[in-house]
């Protein structure tokens, strides 16, 4: 196949079509790599912090908790449990406002979470509109060069064999739309399925962190209840 000899055949506008096309698939594997990159750093970070973070709650040091947020800003888990524990903590001092701290820090877990959510799909959407709508551009060019071929050997005249080859170059149209597409469906479903995963963690964390803060109250209240009696 004579790609130089297609290209050459090939009309003004089934050329931009497949310049189109091949901008489109640019475009979502430039989305795919910065995803990938993003979801990578984040998994990085969210396996130093993890550790680090429960053992400064566990000893209840919530300062040192704190920090460890604003030291990995790019864990996901970091982001929602340092906010929420910031937001919580002036109650956390208060043993008369343990129920309000728990009550706020599920609240502010939610809130945190959506906020990220709405970060996190930035960009799959785009790849959802390319697996979409590729194989339609493609079938566009495909049948506006079947529209010329059929329209030149019209007014020329000639039998099939005169317009075969325009319609095979058309055809090289709607290969293209399959190519651009076929990648991005496979990694939106990809990269949807790692904020599924990515979601169960945060929502595992959340937990985490509430439990710990029942415990702690618990706690408290019983050796309230020992030192008075």
């Amino acid at each position: 196949m004579d790609i130089a000899k297609i290209w050459a055949d090939t009309g003004l506008l089934n050329r931009g079509i497949v310049i189109f096309l091949i901008l489109m698939s640019i475009t979502s594997l430039t989305v795919a790599i910065w995803k990938w990159l993003q979801f990578r750093r984040m998994a990085a970070a969210t396996k130093q912090f993890a550790p680090a973070f429960s053992a400064a709650l566990e000893s209840e040091n919530i300062p040192e908790a704190l920090a460890l947020a604003d030291q990995y800003p790019k864990s996901h888990v970091a982001r929602v449990l340092g906010e929420s524990l910031r937001e919580v903590a002036p109650l956390l001092s208060d043993p008369r406002a343990a129920g309000a701290a728990i009550v706020s820090c599920e609240r502010s877990v939610e809130r945190e979470q959506i906020l990220l959510a709405n970060e996190l799909k930035s960009g799959l959407g785009l790849l959802a509109t390319i697996g979409s709508t590729a194989p339609f551009v493609g079938l566009l060019g495909t049948t506006l060069g079947i529209v010329n071929s059929f329209m030149g050997m019209s007014e020329k005249g000639g039998g099939l064999e005169a317009v075969s080859g325009g319609i095979a170059e058309a055809l090289i149209a709607t290969a293209i739309g399959l190519v651009a597409a076929i990648p991005a469906v496979w990694l939106y479903n990809y990269f949807t399925a790692k904020l599924d995963t990515l979601f169960s963690e945060l929502a595992y964390a959340g937990r985490e962190m509430i439990d710990w803060m029942m415990t702690r109250q618990a706690r408290r209240e019983v050796g309230g209840a020992t030192y008075g009696d």
